[in-house]
């Protein structure tokens, strides 16, 4: 059956593990546990939603109330903070002044900043993730960075990842990495920063690295990819890291905007 349209704005209402992961057990990876049929990457929220409810929430407002201030449907705001949406300018215009906040802010106008550029929480909460949350972040692929060292080198490089068959995988241009040897290891990392709700969170991935060169597990991976390598187009070639340790943290800060 086709999905039911969002509400409109002016519709009426409607009711309204061990902490920082765990090594993995001999000869078996983490990532390896996960739940079957979870999300890839948690629950679909937007992220105007997601800014919209941890904002309200910071000033101990109901939806009822907020809807008021915007002059909208209670039912509306929920939709649009529990599903991806993209209301209009007339719109976020009153719901950032019912916020007491921007649409700059609501909208994550400043993500093509560094992060941290904002101003720095006053009381931050670090809170170490257990092995599922880390799962649930890094979800089934994305992009990460991984600390490799090259000939030139150690460096750190931004790439598109895939988490297959228990292992982190992805591409490099030939010629990037130095030569792999039997006890390498590789730190892979995938983070998020939002400056405007001041939190993030980060994922760190530890194991050993080896080429992919099994042709039938070449293809298999190429199938997977969600798009092209940044570097090395058609010549680059996969790499894959065995977890040994998977560790994630969290930095949260409730009271950040009062």
């Amino acid at each position: 059956m086709p999905s039911s349209p969002p509400p409109s704005p002016h519709s009426p209402p409607g009711p309204a593990g061990p902490p920082g992961g765990a090594p993995a057990a001999p000869g078996r990876s983490p990532l390896l546990e996960s739940t079957a049929g979870a999300p890839a990457h948690g629950p679909c929220r937007g992220d105007i939603g997601r800014r919209v409810a941890a904002r309200r929430e910071q000033l101990g407002l109901t939806r009822e109330e907020v809807a008021v201030r915007a002059g909208s449907a209670p039912g509306y705001l929920q939709y649009l903070e529990e599903q991806p949406a993209t209301p209009g300018i007339g719109f976020l215009l009153r719901l950032a002044d019912a916020l007491e906040t921007s649409v700059v802010e609501l909208t994550g106008g400043l993500a093509d900043l560094p992060p941290g550029t904002g101003h720095p929480p006053s009381r931050p909460e670090l809170v170490d993730l257990d092995l599922e949350q880390c799962r649930t972040l890094l979800g089934s692929h994305g992009v990460g960075h991984v600390a490799v060292t090259t000939p030139d080198g150690p460096a750190i490089l931004p790439v598109n990842y895939l988490v297959t068959e228990g292992e982190v995988a992805f591409r490099v241009a030939p010629g990037t990495l130095a030569p792999l040897a039997g006890d390498s290891r590789m730190a892979f990392e995938v983070d998020h920063i939002d400056d405007a709700l001041c939190r993030g969170w980060s994922v760190l991935v530890v194991g050993a690295p080896h080429e992919v060169t099994d042709p039938d597990t070449v293809r298999r991976l190429d199938d997977q990819a969600y798009g092209m390598p940044w570097r090395g187009g058609a010549d680059a070639g996969w790499v894959a890291v065995t977890p040994a340790r998977v560790t994630g943290r969290r930095v949260d800060a409730p009271y950040a905007h009062t």
